[in-house]
This record gives structure tokens, sequence and C-alpha cells, in this order.
């Protein structure tokens, strides 16, 4: 069912055209990413479908009494109350409830009620009313719902009684985020969710959202984020919105395709139209040809003439090219402690090497020192123990997050000739058009740059050093998702060697070799990616819960009572284990269903004589066949568990 529709949408500012004619639309439980470049229009658009700002062409229409949550980028939680106190102002209305069913068991042990039957009656019926919908809507269980998602960002029962307005800005915006999740809405709309957020508190707020029962629009810039939230993909570019139904990684792949296509027919009737009007040119004047030509010309005429493809919008154009290359063993940190105090250590001790070629990720949660380790590399503080010895010819280009290495009194050409005093203008300016600064922009003061354009600053003077060893903290922070593309192919193609920190997963699942990870214990090293790390991580806990399991327990039950307890818990788990054999087999069902219905349309007329509408029907076949499979083999698993238990049982 349809929630909200948007229908040829138009925005413009000062007479240039935002965005116009875009189509969207919200089924109940949808997934929904929208991206696009920077400055294209998502926010306006996220406001446009909020119903904050108006449109200036088309409408928005939605379900009666749609309930929408809108939680627009960096915004923070105002409050007077404490942190505890103010998750409970979404439950107010159960509170209330309470209240009302406190009073009528008051009133049902009044003597005089009781003795009056057709009242008595009447109250204990609105009595189980209430308790019907107060336990229907989590009545006896709100409060560990609070607990859980407080939990999930960060926010332990220590700072439960902790005034909202005392929190930093990440910390209310985390709040803010909380309470939306909280409050249950049709249909959330996040913008930007993922900033302020640790590798940690993402992937609970990825499984959270997973289960969250309304449907979800989101803008992102996290592409690992988009790759496991949502299952479409709106894509605001050139002025309208283009759909697809996958993930970030399947629009990149269907993208591609669609534009290949594209070109495709594109080149072929140019082909054409230049053979027609080139007969034309040649035969117009001939009186023999004439008519021949003329009918050319009106074929042309007639022609639907195809719109050139458009091209990607301007992205940052770069690579970095080292003057030489460094021996084999590039760094090696031993026994190494990071910290600013020698009696409260960040984290040690860490041990690590980086060899030639090598793209090392430093992973680890907010506060355990990964940028004052690599500032320690570098010398900039010294280690509290240990040190870090770099190899023979390591040249070190370094990024800094906080991108503090620039003047902000130096206009953006100055910030160049300060380290290469000899260039001339003409190259300067042809380097920074690469990273997208135009004519205008080379004159502004660094004070007055936005925080992309100071990373893509950065990055120029950072692949003008031409280093062999590039040391990273948080390149991606400030880019977007363009932008973050261009600077992961431009690593990967690098003949050097890259030691970085990032938070961002899609990021270091492309790019890295190994993984880090720091911990104020120590350091681990991965010899993967992001995924193969977190393959590790989940077979290191599991061997730890097993381990866990297999340690005898004191016995406080009798032999009798425990063998009762667990003969209920046996029997509880395996009506459990039924009902999921049961939905899987109607989700089996359902997914035969959705094939004998796609393969059906793939044989209609219009679909076979048109290209795009077969290659959609055939996506959509594809992602039903895998789901089929993936279904089947838990079907098979689940049902094998079942058939095990009850044979035990039995």
């Amino acid at each position: 069912m349809i929630i909200l529709q948007a229908q040829q949408v138009g925005r413009s500012f000062n007479g240039n055209e935002l965005f116009a004619n875009v189509n969207l639309e919200i089924q109940n439980g949808a997934r929904i990413g929208l991206v696009g470049p920077n400055g294209i229009g998502k926010t306006t658009l996220l406001e446009i479908l909020t119903g904050i700002a108006p449109p200036d062409a088309g409408q928005v229409t939605t379900m009666k009494n749609l309930s929408i949550g809108y939680l627009a980028q960096n915004s923070g939680l105002d409050s007077d109350k404490t942190i505890f106190k103010e998750m409970l102002t979404v439950f107010a209305p159960l509170q209330a409830m309470a209240w009302q069913i406190h009073d009528l068991e008051v009133k049902l042990g009044d003597p005089q009620l009781i003795a009056d039957k057709e009242a008595f009656a009447a109250t204990m019926k609105q009595y189980d009313q209430l308790q019907h919908d107060f336990n229907e809507q989590n009545g006896y269980g709100y409060e560990a719902e609070i607990r859980s998602v407080l939990h999930g960002f960060q926010f332990g029962e220590t700072t439960y009684d902790k005034p909202v307005g005392t929190l930093s800005g990440g910390e209310r915006s985390r709040l803010a985020l909380a309470k939306l999740l909280l409050e249950k809405h049709d249909l959330i709309i996040l913008d930007e969710p993922t900033n302020h957020l640790d590798i940690e508190t993402l992937s609970w707020l990825e499984g959270y959202l997973k289960t969250y029962p309304g449907a979800i629009l989101t803008v992102s810039h996290d592409q690992y984020f988009l790759d496991h939230v949502v299952t479409e993909i709106y894509e605001l570019d050139h002025h309208h919105a283009t759909h697809y139904k996958t993930n970030y990684s399947g629009y990149l792949k269907q993208k591609a395709d669609r534009q290949a296509q594209a070109w495709k027919a594109y080149n072929k009737q140019q082909e054409e139209i230049a053979k027609l009007q080139d007969f034309v040119d040649k035969n117009i004047v001939r009186a023999s040809t004439t008519k021949q030509a003329q009918a050319r010309r009106k074929q042309l005429e007639k022609m639907d003439v195809l719109e050139k493809p458009a091209g990607d919008n301007k992205t940052v154009h770069f690579n970095f090219t080292p003057t030489r290359p460094s021996g084999n063993e590039v760094l090696k940190v031993e026994q190494a402690t990071a910290g600013y105090e020698p009696d409260k250590p960040m984290a040690g001790p860490i041990d690590f090497q980086v060899n030639k070629f090598d793209r090392i990720a430093i992973i680890g949660p907010n506060g355990v020192g990964k940028s004052t380790l690599l500032k320690s590399v570098l010398g900039k503080i010294p280690f509290l123990k240990g040190d870090a010895k770099f190899g023979a010819n390591v040249d070190v280009g370094y990024y800094d997050q906080e991108i503090q290495q620039l003047n902000p009194k130096n206009t953006v050409i100055d910030e160049i000739w300060d380290d290469h005093p000899m260039m001339p203008e003409k190259d300067v300016r042809s380097v920074l058009a690469a990273f997208l600064f135009l004519a205008d922009d080379i004159q502004k003061p660094v004070s007055a740059l936005s925080g992309g354009q100071k990373a893509r600053l950065e990055l120029t003077k950072l692949a003008l050093k031409h280093d062999n060893f590039l040391v990273l903290d948080e390149p991606t922070n400030h880019l977007d998702i363009n932008s973050k593309e261009v600077l992961e192919q431009a690593l990967k193609d690098f003949s050097g060697t890259v030691l970085f920190v990032s938070h961002d997963r899609y990021f270091i699942n492309e790019l890295a070799t190994n993984v880090v990870a720091i911990a104020p214990t120590g350091s681990t090293t991965y010899l993967g990616n992001w995924d193969y790390y977190q393959e590790k991580l989940t077979e290191t806990q599991a061997e730890a819960a097993a381990a866990a399991a297999a340690q005898p327990t004191a016995k406080t039950e009798t032999a009798g009572a425990t063998s009762y307890q667990q003969s209920k818990e046996d029997a509880r788990a395996e009506r459990k284990l039924q009902r999921e054999v049961d939905d899987l087999e109607q989700q089996l069902q359902d997914l035969s269903q959705q094939e004998a219905k796609i393969q059906k349309a793939m044989t209609a007329p219009d679909v076979l004589s048109d290209y795009v509408k077969m290659q959609t029907l055939q996506t959509e076949l594809e992602t039903v066949q895998k789901q089929t499979a993936k279904v089947e083999d838990a079907w098979e698993e689940k049902g094998i568990q079942l058939e095990d238990m009850h044979a035990d049982n039995n």
C-alpha cells in the first residue's frame, strides 16, 4: 500500500531550477535511500515530503492520518528534562493508561461497587479492555525498550539522570534519533542519521532499522549503511529522480548498465541520422534522386531524437603518484602505548607492521586514541611506551581529519603556492580545477571554505607532494559519495602504501588489505577487509559463548525441579521453532507466486520488445530467486533442527 506519493514535484531558487518532475512513492514498510551529489537538493526534497516546505510545482499526497517522523541533518534534542525522563515523554499515553488501571483497581475494591452487580460488571469490562490495550501497546515493557535503545546509542544507566541540556551536540543528535525511533512513526525520514555515530552504534542502528515496523526514507553518505538498510534507491540527479529497486551496490551496477545502454542507443541513432542527413545533402539537388532525398528528410523530421545521455556531475579527478619507491618494510610499531598522560593511557600495547603496497585500516571505538596513534607514529606526539620505526626511502604524506594543516589566512591559490612557489599559475589553476575549484574559488580565503572544500584542498596538497606512504586520518569525513568513490579509486591505483583511520565501513571494505583493531588493552591484526574482520569477530564471539556455556554451573534446584523446568523450556523452544518453520513455508509459497507472476509478465509482447522493461523484470526475478534460495536454506536448517528436537523430546 502506498503511504506517500510525490507527483511531478519541482523546486526553484532565484529562477534557477533545482529539480523538476520528481516522482517518488513510498510503500508501507519500504526501505528507501535518497542519493545524489552535494547541492542537488536532497534535503530540500525531504522538507517538501515532510510538509515543512511547499513544492513550487507538483504535489505530495499521503495516506490518511499518516504519522511522519523527521530527523533533520545535525539536529539535536532540546529539552530541560533528564535523558530518561525525556524518553518517557514518548510513552505519556501509556503512563496515563497505567494510572487509569490503578484507579479502576482501587474502584473495584469498593464494597458499594461490588454490591451493584451491573455497575461492577461494567467497571470490570472497562478494566479488562484497558488491561488488554495496555498489554498490546507494550505497557509492561516500554521502560525496557527505552533502556535497550539508549544502550544502543551508547547511553548507559549512569547517564539517565543527566540533563539533556548538558550534552554535547553529537550526543543530543544521537538522543534525538533515539527518541524518534521510540515514537514508532508510520514513516521516518532521516537526513544523514549516521553523523556522530561510531562503528559499534552504526551496526546496532542497522540491526534495529531492519526490524523497524514502519517505512524508512534516508539520505546518507555511508554506502555500507545504505547497502545493509535500504532495498530501494532514488537518485536525485540532473534535476530529476531515477528509481532503482536495489541497495546501493546494486544501484551502482544498474546505473552503469543503464548508462551504457543509453549511450549505445544514442550513438546508434546518431549514426543513422548522420547517414540520412548525408544522403539528403548529396542528393536533394539531383533530379534523379530528389524524391528519395525528400523521403529521407521527412524521415528525419519525424524521428523521435533521443537526448544525449547526461554524463556524471562534475567530480574530483586525481591520482597519487610517488616520486620514488620505498623499501619493502615501511613501518614497524612495537609495544606502543598511545595517550597524553602516563597515568591515563588510551590504548596499548600496540604492535603491527606495514609493508610496501599494504593498505591498512586502523579501527576502534571513539576515544580509544586512533588519531593519537597516527600522530605518535609521525612524531607529533611521543608514545607513552614503545616506538615506531620507518623503513628505507619512506616519504610520508599526512592528511589531518581536523584539516589544521591549512592556513586560514591564505587564499586557495596561495595555499598551493606556499608549498610550490615556482609552479606556474596555469598549472596551479589546472590542478585546482581537477579538485572542483572553479576560477572564482581560487581567490577565496581558506577560512571561508566549506568542510568539503577544505578536505579537497588538503587532498590537492597531498597529491602534489608525491609521497610513497600516505597516512590518512578520517579522509572521507567531509566528502560526498562521489568524491569518496574517486578517493577510493585513487588510493586503489596508488603504487605506494597507505595507513588510514576510518569509521567508514564501505571505504574500509573496498580499500583495506589488513585491519588493525585498537582497544584499550592493545591491538589485533586481521588479514583482510571489513567483512573479513566481521567474520572473524563473529567466530571469536561464538567460541567465547561456547566456552562459557561449557563451564559447570552451580546446582540450585533439585534434580526433579530441574528436569521439569527443562522439559517446559524444551517444549516452548519446539513450539517456537515450529512457528518459524511454518512462517518460512509461507514465505516460500509467496515467493513462488511472485516468481510465477514475474515470469508471466516477461512473456508479454510489450515487454519482449522493450529492453528496459525486460531488464527491470529480469532484475526482479533474480532478486526473488536469490531470496527463495536463502529462505529454502533457512527452512531446511530449521526443519532439521525441529526433527532433532522432536526426537530428543520424545
